[in-house]
């Protein structure tokens, strides 16, 4: 692998420097003090003490380390151009400051000028001088997993291909193809420092945040030091059900990363229910070593956290694996918006002429990482005016400005981002149009070939060209770009009655609301096209989420009754009830795991809105109770939705017959259960879960009540033998796989501005 090379130019002064104290702590192993300040005195580290170079003399004394940057690409350093340097060092020398003279820089050095460096410095009186240039930074990259990590920038500043093994190049081409641009920009934060210590203890970790926060950004980097540190098997993947198939038991080392996990820019309840029910195949994940982040949005993760049962995983409630992304330092504010300005798009003059502006960007309360990314590229900052008032404005109503962006875009880019927005952030390139597509375009004044010009001239800006499972995609550059032309839909009744006649049903149902419903960011559907969408409806026969016909009848059903029960104001109910009056009577009855099926909130809905008639609540009533008393489900003992739907004379009797019929029988009811074993392809940790969750509802609804609580501790522990005696021995033997402690050096405070060479 010799010849590898990094950018190292395109890091500036002050992230070589850090890169530089970095190298010197890793190749030393010793604390280096860092000298940040701009009146230095000639040292940008030192330490005090002794080091033997592999192959060298011992060094003792006084260590001066001096960082020298260049932005040039492939320039040379010459000894003439140390000479104000050399000046320093004497001074040092005279004060016993300095017996070895470290010198780092990226530029190239010559055997030649490294003996005259050498030599000039001796002269000063300097004992021993190393000279280190971009060839020996790049071989210490090469050679030194964990340097890559703390410096994990590094993986966008070279080629990949000679870092990683074939297999992981791969993996990570196919990861980060859409992030091979920004990882040159990354910065290493305290959350991602967090995330990493909480994946080494807990092997899980969850990132939340507000849209544009960074979380992205950090899953990406562990994703990266996964493959790297361990030659991890890295998968990314949207669904329950994807993990399950994907994990291999007999593979430690897997790496699962599932983004917007609780749905991609609103609540999607049918994914919670996914993971409630493989929250005990995580829980052996974890055991066999296994590593798994997930993101969502702050707002989403806060509707989801309702249906969630972090009982089922404990680990949810831990503050270490729950991080919020949104903190940031004044420090990390500012290399984040340097990288931006000085790796974007920007020319030289806009970076000139907003130099002396960016420390209150960087300060100001709004700032987020996608404020630094847009202020770099000019499609964003086109008219701006480069004055305090005026920047204040564009980081303080980004959501205003990006919408202005695309109002005004050309009608071949307005539908570009249509198409991708109708294929749910997600087009397939070449594209190929579905009939109604073509039909959208047409009334919206363009065509493919429009759309294909246009997405190429976007590309980098607002949209990216991706690659997932060898497949082109085209994507949003961020989320919060189909967020904003979601807003711009509800706006125009035209744009919008286009977007219903050419998405899929499917993609409708997670992204409108028929009236407004209170969901965040949703499409919200007004009363004068409810009819269009009762006709995509009733045209909805089959789910393409499932490959047997059967279940993709089944499936569209349900998935109809969930958007009905979540997304629907009680007019547009009143309408599909008329067209299908057998509804309310099929939502009265529903079937077993009342937590996952969709009639139970189908029927609370319509109770809460005086659409349930009388005699089908007391059938629902009836229907839950009997599953209760049986002891195959408790979950309508203690939910919220379900218990306005009782009286309170209807409620105390059902109490009453769980504690006088159930609780008395609990035993029988466990036998029952192991006796049915023998019919699932399930675990038996997997399938006794749903006989948890009963003995847990009892607990939390009879507190107090000691008879109660010392049936359901015996069952439990009788429940808890009979596991252990059906499990495999899963004993935890996982290998020791952490990423280690990323606590560097805390940094001074310069008084050179970290934006002093942003526009060279």
């Amino acid at each position: 692998m010799s010849g590898v090379g990094y950018d190292l130019h395109s890091l500036g002064w002050h992230s070589f420097q850090q890169l530089c104290l970095t190298l010197s702590r890793e190749t030393l192993g010793q604390t280096v003090e860092s000298f940040l300040d701009s009146n230095d005195g000639g040292r940008d580290g030192g330490f005090s003490g002794t080091w033997s170079p592999r192959g060298a003399e011992t060094l003792t004394g006084h260590f001066v380390i001096q960082c020298k940057f260049t932005s040039k690409k492939h320039a040379n350093l010459y000894a003439v151009d140390l000479r104000d340097e050399v000046e320093k060092a004497r001074r040092l020398v005279d004060k016993g400051l300095c017996d070895v003279y470290v010198l780092i820089t990226n530029a190239g050095l010559s055997g030649v000028e490294a003996e005259r460096i050498e030599a000039a410095y001796k002269a000063v009186g300097v004992r021993s001088v190393l000279s280190l240039g971009s060839t020996w930074i790049c071989q210490q990259i090469q050679e030194n997993k964990r340097l890559r990590m703390l410096v994990p920038r590094l993986y966008g500043l070279g080629d990949l291909s000679q870092i990683l093994d074939e297999r992981a190049y791969a993996q990570a081409r196919a990861l980060l193809a859409s992030l091979r641009e920004d990882l040159s920009k990354i910065v290493v934060t305290n959350a991602y420092k967090r995330a990493a210590a909480a994946l080494d203890q807990h092997g899980f970790v969850l990132l939340i945040g507000e849209p544009a926060a960074g979380k992205t950004t950090i899953a990406s980097l562990l994703a990266m030091a996964a493959l790297d540190q361990w030659n991890a098997s890295t998968l990314k993947l949207d669904t329950p059900d994807e993990v399950k198939k994907h994990w291999n038991p007999d593979e430690p080392s897997q790496f699962f990363w599932i983004d917007d996990a609780f749905g991609v820019s609103q609540y999607e309840s049918h994914l919670v229910y996914g993971w409630n029910h493989r929250l005990p195949n995580i829980r052996a994940m974890l055991k066999t070593g296994a590593k798994i982040v997930m993101t969502s949005r702050d707002y989403i993760y806060n509707r989801a956290r309702r249906d969630l049962k972090e009982g089922a995983f404990p680990l949810l409630k831990e503050s270490q694996v729950v991080i919020d992304v949104r903190d940031l330092t004044l420090e990390e504010r500012r290399q984040i918006l340097y990288n931006h300005l000085k790796l974007g798009h920007q020319p030289q003059r806009f970076r000139t002429q907003i130099k002396e502006l960016l420390e209150g960007v960087a300060a100001h309360p709004r700032f987020i990482p996608e404020t630094a990314r847009r202020l770099g590229d000019p499609i964003f900052t086109k008219g701006l005016y480069l004055h305090k008032l005026s920047i204040d404005h564009f980081v303080e109503k980004q959501e205003q400005l990006l919408d202005e962006v695309l109002q005004g875009l050309d009608n071949d880019s307005k539908s570009s981002l249509g198409l991708i927005y109708m294929r749910r952030g997600a087009l397939e390139s070449p594209i190929q149009l579905e009939p109604l597509e073509s039909s959208a375009l047409e009334r919206l004044g363009s065509s493919l070939g429009g759309c294909t010009t246009a997405l190429d001239a976007l590309n980098g800006s607002l949209v990216q060209l991706a690659y997932l499972e060898g497949s082109a995609i085209w994507r949003f550059k961020h989320p919060t770009i189909g967020d904003t032309f979601a807003a711009q839909l509800v706006r125009n009744p035209e744009l919008l009655e286009v977007y219903l006649q050419g998405s899929s049903t499917d993609d409708l149902m997670e992204q409108v609301t028929c009236g407004d419903v209170g969901l965040e960011r949703a499409v919200i559907i007004p009363k004068g096209l409810f009819p269009l969408m009762l006709k995509r409806l009733n045209e909805y026969s089959s789910s393409p989420r499932y490959k047997s016909q059967v279940y993709a009848t089944q499936g569209a059903k349900n998935r109809i009754m969930d958007f009905l029960a979540r997304r629907c104001a009680r007019e547009f109910l009143s309408c599909y009830i008329e067209a299908h009056p057998e509804l309310p009577a099929r939502a009265a009855e529903p079937g077993l795991m009342l937590s996952a099926v969709p009639e139970v909130d189908l029927a609370a809905r319509l109770y809460e809105l005086g659409l349930l008639p009388e005699a089908l609540r007391l059938k629902f009533i009836e229907t839950v109770t009997g599953y209760a008393l049986r002891g195959e489900d408790l979950y309508a003992l203690n939910n919220n939705d379900i218990r306005p739907m009782f009286t309170d004379e209807e409620f105390q009797d059902f109490r009453c017959q769980i504690r006088n019929q159930l609780v008395p029988r609990l035993a029988e009811v466990r036998r029952e259960w192991e006796s049915n074993f023998h019919a699932s392809n399930e675990s038996a940790d997997e399938f006794m879960e749903s006989l948890r969750d009963c003995f847990s509802i009892l607990k939390s609804e009879f507190v107090g009540d000691a008879d109660v609580e010392s049936m359901v501790e015996k069952q439990s522990e009788r429940l808890n033998e009979w596991v252990a005696d059906h499990s495999k021995d899963d004993t935890d033997d996982r290998p020791e796989r952490t990423l280690g402690d990323l606590d560097a050096a805390e940094l001074t405070e310069a008084t050179r501005s970290v934006f002093d060479d942003v526009d060279t």
